[in-house]
């Protein structure tokens, strides 16, 4: 049954909840169809009483050919100017993920679309190599999983993170990535070589030591204890690393900020950075939906905190604000993050990423490699 979209992403919730079973290991409960849709999809029941077991959901995966790799932004809130996405989705589905409106461009659903209809990019490291060698194209850090996970499940299968890494590498070519996926160290090969060059660092998303509270927040994400190992292990091959407490959740992960820090400096972190908790668009009522279902007893306090650090709505998108919120709540939080990290040695700032050594590299088919140049 078709009906016209309500015009606030805050209501209309209940009648697209799928089913529990349905959705074992998800984050979102919902379905609700993309802000920019017309007409939305209710399922009715037939009157026959006859039972049917719908299917659970499961991972489906597109593709599609990027006509642009490199994607540039000017925000004066980030510590970089440009990213590459070898991903639509994640399937990590971490309920708070301040991408998942993103879903709404292809006219999916940032719910449980966002986690379990998928978009690859194949020919990425090809289409990266052409742009790397633009003659107007100038040498700055290229972060990786600003957006999505670039080491989310599907990665096993497609394999274009490494195939982005092998460019950049071969470039000589400066790397900055985020994730929370252990699939980060089947890349220790390139990882740790491009680190002597002081050509890459990983920053490790830990968000909470709760194993049973992270495996609701973050469903198919690797549990905090392994994110930690991860830690360990790029440290060991030479890898500086900054452990990312991100995003700070107001009444059910705040109070863990320093332990979060502790374990990540034993683990062999040498910086550290933090987000508060971010809600925009479609995200907010996923949000609120989950803490109903999982903490209703927290939904009310964790929901007034974000509201006091956003004059009082679910979420300001203001430069310099949107990141780490206002008031004495925030301020809070800053403050006993600037005194852990200052204990702990996780305050230093980090020399940049080496720019001097790129090297334009050659596209396949171009000329010069008929005589292997």
């Amino acid at each position: 049954m078709d009906r016209p979209v309500a015009s606030s992403p805050d209501t209309g919730l209940a009648p697209h909840r799928i089913e529990p079973e349905r959705r074992r290991g998800r984050g979102a409960r919902s379905n609700r169809p993309g802000r920019y849709e017309r007409q939305e999809r209710v399922a009715e029941h037939d009157g026959w009483d006859i039972a049917e077991d719908l299917p659970v959901l499961r991972t489906q995966v597109s593709e599609e050919r990027p006509r642009k790799i490199i994607t540039y932004n000017r925000s004066p809130d980030l510590p970089f100017d440009r990213s590459i996405n070898a991903y639509r989705g994640c399937e990590h589905g971490c309920v708070y993920c301040f991408a998942r409106p993103t879903h709404a461009w292809l006219g999916l659903s940032a719910g449980l679309d966002f986690e379990t209809r998928l978009v690859a990019r194949p020919g990425v490291a090809e289409g990266l190599a052409q742009e790397l060698a633009a003659k107007s194209y100038r040498v700055a850090p290229i972060s990786l999983g600003t957006n999505t996970d670039p080491y989310q499940p599907i990665e096993r299968r497609y394999g274009l993170t490494r195939g982005i890494l092998e460019v950049l590498r071969e470039a000589r070519h400066p790397v900055a990535i985020v994730t929370k996926g252990t699939l980060v160290l089947r890349d220790l090969d390139i990882l740790s070589e491009m680190a002597r060059d002081g050509l890459a660092r990983v920053g490790i998303s830990l968000t909470t030591l709760d194993p049973v509270l992270s495996r609701r927040m973050e469903p198919r994400a690797p549990a905090p204890a392994k994110r930690l190992e991860v830690i360990g292990r790029l440290a060991d091959a030479g890898v500086e690393v900054r452990v990312m407490t991100s995003p700070v959740v107001p009444g059910l992960t705040d109070h863990e900020i320093e332990a979060l820090l502790e374990a990540g400096a034993a683990a062999g972190a040498v910086a550290a950075s933090w987000i508060m908790l971010r809600l925009p668009l479609e995200v907010s009522p996923l949000f609120r939906d989950w803490l109903e279902e999982h903490y209703p007893d927290r939904a009310a306090r964790v929901m007034a905190r974000v509201r006091e650090m956003h004059g009082g709505k679910d979420y300001d998108a203001q430069w310099g604000r949107r990141m780490r919120g206002e008031g004495h709540y925030a301020e809070m939080i800053a403050q006993r993050f600037r005194r852990a990290v200052r204990r702990l040695g996780l305050d230093r700032d980090l020399p940049p990423l080496r720019r001097d050594l790129f090297r334009a590299p050659v596209p396949k088919g171009a000329q010069l490699d008929l005589f292997g140049a």
